[in-house]
């Protein structure tokens, strides 16, 4: 795993002076990297969050959101890897992995018009476009996934989706959420766009030039989303990132205070053990620290 930068900081007001005294259960979730193969090397699908948003307003993310309870409906005609099988990968039970896969292709649809699924187990939808209606119905919450894909009369495709990571929101933050990472690629003949109230723009990028343009302070990245860039930036191409055999972990980052900003620390970090109580540090303590 790359190591995360000391200059990638959190936004002030992700964090409260005096955090939770109880830390906020998380809630489910699911993110998916959409990649292409571009001119110069792998590319990644990114959103910029409108600024007004309740969460991570602002910051560069991929499509994904919340798990909503309809994810969970077990009529959906379904495609590749069993509920089983991903919930051995994600450590979590069959129903919840079951709706992890559900909520990552609806996410994805509904944000990006990505759909992964098709006529049948072996092929995809081309062209998204007569599916619009269907869309906006789905972010309405007006129909559910199933409904959608049962009057479609189209099948889910899981097999097209791969496991990647699993990040939980520091318990510092009022809002948390269990994500799990998911990568797939872009079907043939489909088109990724920025039809979503959620995003200010959307871009294809190369991950090294998205993590450079972080750098550049033209694009604000939460550590997930970095380290994920990271990791892409090592695969030379799509087929290189779809065949990984990754070991999915649960990672809980926490939060420390330190010259005057806030900064993440992983598991196996020297500061990890004690983190929480930095964000309660006297300026003089901080400064012995620095």
């Amino acid at each position: 795993m790359p190591e995360l930068p000391e200059d990638l900081i959190l936004p002030e007001d992700m964090v409260p002076t005096t955090p939770p005294a109880t830390p906020v259960t998380p809630k489910d979730a699911a993110t998916v990297v959409l990649v292409r193969d571009g001119a110069t090397g792998l590319e990644a699908f990114l959103l910029r969050r409108v600024a007004a948003m309740a969460f991570a307003g602002g910051m560069t993310v991929f499509p994904g959101g919340g798990v909503d309870r309809r994810d969970s409906d077990t009529s959906v005609a379904w495609s590749g890897p069993e509920p089983a099988w991903w919930a051995r990968c994600f450590g979590c039970d069959p129903a919840l992995a079951r709706a992890l896969v559900c909520a990552a292709i609806r996410e994805t649809f509904e944000e990006s018009g990505v759909l992964l699924a098709g006529p049948d187990a072996t092929s995809v939808v081309g062209d998204t476009a007569p599916y619009s209606d269907a869309r906006a119905a789905l972010v309405d919450r007006d129909v559910s996934l199933a409904q959608f894909l049962a009057g479609a009369g189209l099948v889910l495709r899981a097999d097209l989706l791969r496991p990647w990571a699993n990040w939980v929101t520091p318990a510092e933050e009022p809002r948390r959420y269990d994500t799990r990472f998911f990568v797939a690629r872009v079907p043939e003949g489909q088109l990724a766009d920025g039809l979503t109230t959620e995003a200010e723009d959307v871009a294809w990028q190369r991950p090294s030039d998205a993590i450079g343009d972080w750098k550049a302070g033209r694009r604000g990245l939460l550590p997930p989303t970095w380290m994920t860039l990271a990791e892409l930036a090592e695969c030379g191409s799509v087929a290189d990132a779809m065949a990984q055999d990754r070991t999915v972990r649960k990672i809980i980052p926490k939060v420390i205070r330190r010259g005057g900003a806030l900064r993440v620390v992983l598991p196996g970090d020297p500061e990890y053990g004690t983190a929480s109580a930095h964000l309660d540090a006297r300026p003089e303590d901080e400064l012995e620290r620095s």
